[in-house]
Parts: C-alpha cells; structure tokens; sequence
C-alpha cells in the first residue's frame, strides 16, 4: 500500500471505529432509558403519589369477659357509651355484635350482652340498628371476646413504607442526580393529615355557609352610613385584667 492510499484508508478506519463506538453506547444506555421511563412514570408531586382516599371502614370496641363473670366493668360501660355516640355521629350502618360461642366464657358472654344491648338502646340507637352474629375463634389460644363494630367514613392514605428504589447515587436510578422526590416523601404526611380531619367530606366539598347574623349586619350598615365606627365597643374588657396596679 502506497503513502497515498494509506491516507485515504485512515479516514474509513476512523469512521468505523466511531460507528462501532456508537452503537455500543446506544446499547449501553437502552436500559437506562427504559429505567427513565419507569421512574419518569412515578408522579412527582406527593399528593399524588400518596392521595388521601375517602372510604368506608369499620370501627371496632372489644368487651372481654371472663368465664366466672358477667356484666360489664366501668370501664367497659365507659367504651360502650362513647361507641354508641360515635355511631350517631358517624355511623353509616347498623352496629354488629359479634358474641362467641362454645367457648369457656360462652355463658358469660351471653349474660354480659344483654347488658350491652340496653346500654346500646339507651343511649339512642334503635333496637333494628343492632345485629347480633355468633362466632368462634380460628384459634383456640385466642380469647375470645365481645366485638361491636359499625361502619363509618373515613380517609386514609399509604401504606407508607414502600422503597421501590435506593436513595443514594445508582444507575438505575436518575431521581438522584435530578435531585426529585423519592417514593416515600410525603406519605407520612398525608397519612397523618388523614387521621386527623374530623370530617372526611370536607377534603372533597366545602360545607354550606351559615346563615349571617342579621341583626349585627343591620346595625353596623346603619354606622357606616351615619359615618360611626363600626367596631363592638366591649365596656367591660378592663375586668379581666390581673391588677389595677398604676391607675
């Protein structure tokens, strides 16, 4: 091969050996994208990755009763009376009493429910909003135990907990060099704030406004148009003070 042909062949042996370079780094980084498109389908924002649901769930109290007495204690009645408020509050359904059976505290059981009927019928709910289910536990070592349960609305959020990828640096995960959220922020958050509302409805519509105070509107309107103040005047807003120490 002449000096000249050499220098023609240079160039092709360049670009091959570009080409090739390039196909093998395209097929390096076919995973990572696909890797991309998977984390790129995760929402970035929190309320999204862990929305705060509205459904319905259970409330449960359990009784326990002895095999050699029956009745309930004071503590037990206590339970009872602020189930049965609850339910008038919230409850959407009728108020299950689940009452084992052939178990060593069966006989016990049966005697202490007629109290918690009256109990329940006495505080307000209806005698057809009361259900009572036997039942036998799947365990033998377990105690059994008086169960009232009704259902209500409530919000939840999570589980919380789930790690579907390494916080630190990792190829597979391009979050952490964007510096983006990662799965779990946030869940905490919205679960607690969940657990808090009072109202589950008020995190899907605003409550209607109450009626104005017309008579204070009235008054205050005929203020400004006589150009007086508007503001309450409070005479008596000195008796709360501790001392009367330098009037």
């Amino acid at each position: 091969m002449t000096k000249h042909s050499s220098s023609l062949a240079s160039p092709k042996i360049r670009l091959a050996f570009l080409l090739a370079g390039f196909a093998a780094l395209s097929g390096c980084t076919h995973d990572s994208q696909a890797d991309g498109i998977i984390t790129g389908s995760l929402p970035d924002d929190y309320r999204l990755r862990h929305p705060i649901v509205v459904q319905e769930a259970s409330k449960t109290t359990e009784i326990f009763v002895g095999h050699a007495r029956g009745g309930l204690t004071t503590a037990q009645r206590a339970d009872i009376a602020g189930l049965a408020q609850s339910w008038l509050r919230e409850g959407t359904g009728a108020v299950i009493i689940d009452v084992p059976t052939g178990t060593p505290n069966a006989q016990a059981a049966k005697q202490t429910l007629a109290d918690v009927r009256g109990m329940l019928t006495s505080l307000g709910i209806p005698p057809r909003g009361i259900i009572v289910r036997p039942y036998q536990p799947t365990d033998p070592r377990q105690f059994a135990t008086i169960r009232l349960r009704y259902p209500r609305i409530i919000a939840d959020a999570g589980p919380c907990g789930t790690w579907p990828e390494d916080l630190g640096p990792s190829i597979k995960d391009r979050s952490y060099y964007e510096n983006r959220e990662y799965y779990n922020f946030g869940c905490a958050a919205q679960r607690n704030l969940a657990a808090m509302v009072a109202n589950p409805e008020d995190l899907v519509q605003p409550r209607a406004e109450t009626p104005a105070n017309s008579a204070r509107r009235t008054e205050a309107f005929a203020k400004y148009r006589q150009g007086a103040p508007t503001a309450t005047v409070y005479p008596d807003a000195d008796k709360a003070k501790l001392s009367d120490l330098g009037k």
